[in-house]
């Protein structure tokens, strides 16, 4: 059998596996990467890009019906949901097709098959045409993550969902049951929600959104409770019912008393768990905690050659986070020095309506931390811009570090937050203090006003509040 060898071998093809073996080729690095499913991975095919497309059809779909605060008219308001899923599967396809085309740009090798790690160094495929063999001094694990089932809450995709199922459904939910709220748990409610399922939100920890600011979540909570969602808070889904045909009943615990609630359709979105099985990590020595490769700050694994990077590497489970990962480590092949991840920096976004975004620490958490804070809040409906658009409910909080003026992080709801909050990530990487982002103009009229006033306010001088 022929052994192809390069300099770099990349196993898995997502956001992180394929901008790894990118940033290699463009410095003059081999590479071959293999992927057993999709160019993309999840992201591109069955996560990030299908879900936003599908939230993008909710969306419209909710501004049609609010045509008349605009002045317009639109009548016999409906939709099509083969349609808009359809229309997400093209947008998946799209990218994913692009993938292909930068893998041929920047000529490197593609390998489709399932990866195996026999000895370091060496990774063995099978492909529909039989074994291939692949030799390289560097090899980057890029594999990412699934959805995590809990026993007697396995999907079956007919009652119950995971993400793919819910991307692709087989009908409209009439009464959706959502296990989990962080963000892909939250996406979905606010999806199926918006196209009139009545949609009921099930957390195990004592709000909605736990890993966001505790104001952002009450929030966040207050408009999913007004636009119809019914939220659950520590809440244990016990066991399910399920009744082919017809529907499934839960069984829900909450404060240690139990009641049953019938749907007809269950998702769960309870995390994730990283693809690291099968690989033959262990006998390499690889380190594995909790399903995923433990790491150094560079993604080394400790294992000479051996890198680890993205979903499989631990959180955030983030595609931004795994791509610069990817970047990291190319760079660090090559023999640069590239300066390590710093997690505190990396923006989280979730794409419900309202939208949240994040960076830094929580007030909470920074208190936990030892830091005297200066906080500052601004309401989207002393904006301008906001009130324009319709998009009046929001708020963007900012949490300072008293003695040094470091933004610590920052918090967002409401209309395209998710693009805003990279102006407070852009700050925290420039380390900026609180007299940079007071000093700067912000242009007027739009949405990024209110993060200037945020920063004003938590000094006192915030100027339309």
């Amino acid at each position: 059998m022929a052994v192809r060898s390069v300099d770099v071998i990349v196993i898995g093809a997502g956001p992180g596996g394929y901008v790894a073996a990118i940033r290699a080729a463009q410095l003059g690095k081999s590479v071959a990467i293999v992927e057993r499913e999709n160019l993309g991975g999840i992201c591109l095919n069955w996560g990030c890009i299908p879900t936003k497309a599908l939230l993008r059809s909710a969306e419209v779909f909710h501004l049609m019906h609010r045509a008349k605060e605009f002045g317009l008219k639109a009548e016999g308001i409906g939709y099509d949901l083969d349609a808009v899923v359809a229309r997400s599967r093209k947008v998946a396809s799209q990218l994913s097709g692009g993938i292909g085309h930068l893998m041929k740009k920047n000529r490197i090798t593609v390998v489709m098959g399932r990866a195996t790690l026999p000895a370091r160094g060496r990774v063995s495929v099978e492909t529909d045409k039989g074994a291939e063999e692949l030799t390289a001094p560097a090899i980057i694990l890029a594999t990412g993550a699934r959805a995590r089932e809990l026993p007697g809450l396995e999907a079956d995709g007919d009652l119950v969902w995971t993400y793919r199922h819910a991307l692709q459904p087989k009908r409209m939910p009439k009464r959706l049951l959502v296990i989990g709220s962080g963000a892909i748990g939250i996406e979905f409610a606010s999806f199926f929600n918006t196209l009139g399922a009545d949609v009921t939100v099930c957390e195990v920890m004592e709000r909605v959104l736990p890993v966001e600011d505790a104001e952002i979540s009450a929030f966040a909570k207050k408009a999913f409770v007004k636009q119809g969602m019914k939220i659950l808070e520590k809440t244990t889904v016990k066991k399910l019912d399920r009744k082919p045909g017809i529907g499934v009943t839960a069984h829900l615990e909450t404060n240690g008393r139990t009641e049953t609630q019938e749907f007809d359709t269950v998702i769960s979105a309870v995390g994730i768990v990283g693809n690291v099985e099968n690989l033959g990590l262990e006998a390499l020595g690889v380190k594995i905690d909790r399903s995923h490769v433990a790491t150094d700050e560079y993604c080394r694994t400790g294992v000479e050659g051996l890198y680890a990077i993205g979903d499989i590497a631990g959180a955030p489970w983030l595609a931004h986070k795994a791509s610069h990962e990817g970047v990291m480590v190319a760079e660090l092949i090559a023999g640069r020095h590239p300066h390590p991840i710093k997690p505190g920096s990396i923006a989280g976004c979730t794409y419900c309506h309202p939208q949240v975004a994040s960076v830094g620490l929580t007030e909470a958490k920074a208190k936990e931390a030892g830091y005297q804070v200066k906080i500052g809040r601004f309401p989207f409906i002393g904006n301008g811009k906001a009130i324009a658009l319709g998009e009046a409910e929001g708020m963007i909080k900012t949490v300072f570090d008293a003695k040094t003026g470091e933004l610590l992080g920052a918090h967002m709801i409401g209309a395209e937050v998710t693009e805003l909050i990279q102006g407070y990530v852009v700050g925290r990487g420039l380390e900026t203090t609180e007299e940079d982002l007071m000093n700067t103009v912000f242009p007027h009229p739009t949405l990024s006003e209110m993060m200037h006033e945020a920063v004003l306010d938590a000094y006192g001088r915030a100027l339309h509040i």
